[in-house]
């Protein structure tokens, strides 16, 4: 059973930066691909931002230019670097992994905040 670990959500200012974390029980390369997504209060989950085996990324038109996801592979961790954040960046954050063969886990979430 895969493990993943969201950290580093909190309230900051618009204009803020926050780096979140998504620690996994195993190594993040086994993973076809990984990711996070939020979940904006009355709203639904809508993908932010993806990193393949290979390194290739992919992010919401929303984000880009401001949100850059990485890994750090001897860690097993995925961050997530939020730049010039925005009210409209409040959301629960949840990391994401899949197979190739479409079996997929989530994090519990951590709560981002951007006040005005």
């Amino acid at each position: 059973q895969v493990q993943l670990v969201e950290s580093g959500g909190g309230l900051v200012q618009a204009g803020g930066s926050l780096r979140l974390s998504c620690a996994a029980s195993g190594s993040v390369v086994s993973f076809n691909v990984m990711g996070w997504y939020r979940q904006a209060p009355g709203k639904q989950r809508e993908l932010v931002a993806t990193i393949s085996t290979g390194g290739s990324t992919n992010y919401a038109d929303s984000v880009k230019g401001r949100f850059t996801i990485s890994r750090d592979i001897p860690k097993n961790t995925v961050y997530l670097q939020m730049n010039n954040l925005k009210p409209e960046d409040t959301a629960v954050y949840y990391c994401n992994a899949n197979t190739i063969k479409g079996v997929y886990w989530w994090g519990q979430g951590t709560q981002v905040t951007v006040s005005s």
